[in-house]
């Protein structure tokens, strides 16, 4: 196919040997597979701020660090050079995350590098080559779906002993090969400390698990994971080897209307956000 111009300097500076082809269009990237030497890998192209459609992307980005004075002033008044920087921050955010939860034991994939805007990363692919499917293309039995959502909950798990929140974590966001899941699109990852929204949004990362998984067998959508390992993680207490039941005791007494009528809310907003990523994801 004809070289995308963000990928020629790739190529004049000998990173990628030939565009195979896009593998999709999203709404904060493009993605396609690149062939470097004898293998396969792929160019996901981050679009600018003012093309990318990302929702409260200034919500994920609280919590993150800025190099200088200088630099947090530019971004504050929207400069040009600011606009740059948070561009930067963003991208490398990604980058960074990937390159932390890999050595955590996390399956994610592999990098090669971030250079002007185009990150190079390995391809997740089966034993034919063929691009692994996305997790909400999958089905399974019963049993499959258990040992794979018992896994998800330990890089899960791994994920928040370093520190990190997916933010964005559903059946859109991971990939499926002959091993298993693999966790995938983090630039909106966020500091679990340092964040706000950090706990709201760990929630629903784990529910979406719960609730996929939890199509193929049931006895998922009782667990209380993202509870279990919250309270595990605000005691100090939650490490790489800690045991999960998927079970959680609320000691605080009497249930609280409002806080039930919160877990509702939180439960239909993330539907309908399901629905619109489907949506989303249809119109690609």
């Amino acid at each position: 196919m004809k070289t995308p111009k963000r990928l020629q300097p790739l190529i004049e500076d000998g990173l990628i040997d030939e565009v195979i082809s896009r593998l999709m269009s999203g709404k904060e990237a493009d993605i396609f597979v690149v062939r470097c030497g004898d293998k396969n890998r792929c160019a996901k192209v981050y679009k600018d701020a003012v093309k990318r459609s990302f929702k409260k992307a200034a919500q994920y980005q609280e919590g993150r660090k800025v190099r200088s004075g200088r630099q947090a002033r530019a971004m504050q008044k929207r400069s040009n050079y600011g606009r740059q920087q948070q561009e930067e921050i963003w991208q490398n955010a990604e980058v960074d995350a990937l390159s932390r939860l890999a050595r955590a034991q996390v399956r994610v994939p592999e990098t090669f590098g971030c250079i002007d805007g185009v990150l190079l990363m390995e391809l997740v692919a089966d034993e034919a080559g063929d691009v692994a499917p996305r997790l909400g293309d999958v089905t399974m039995s019963e049993e499959q779906a258990i040992e794979d959502h018992t896994l998800m909950m330990h890089y899960i798990k791994l994920m928040l002993c370093e520190g990190i929140v997916h933010g964005d974590l559903s059946e859109f966001n991971v990939l499926v090969d002959d091993y298993g899941p693999v966790i995938i699109d983090l630039p909106q990852a966020v500091n679990a400390s340092a964040n706000n929204s950090a706990q709201e949004m760990f929630a629903r990362d784990v529910n979406n698990m719960r609730r996929y998984y939890g199509e193929f067998a049931p006895a998922l959508l009782r667990t209380q994971y993202a509870k279990e390992m919250w309270a595990l993680y605000e005691e100090g207490n939650l490490t790489p080897n800690s045991t999960l039941s998927g079970e959680f005791v609320d000691d605080s007494g009497s249930a609280d209307v409002d806080v039930v009528l919160e877990e509702i809310n939180a439960v239909l907003k993330e539907e309908l956000e399901r629905k619109e990523r489907l949506r989303e994801s249809e119109d690609d």
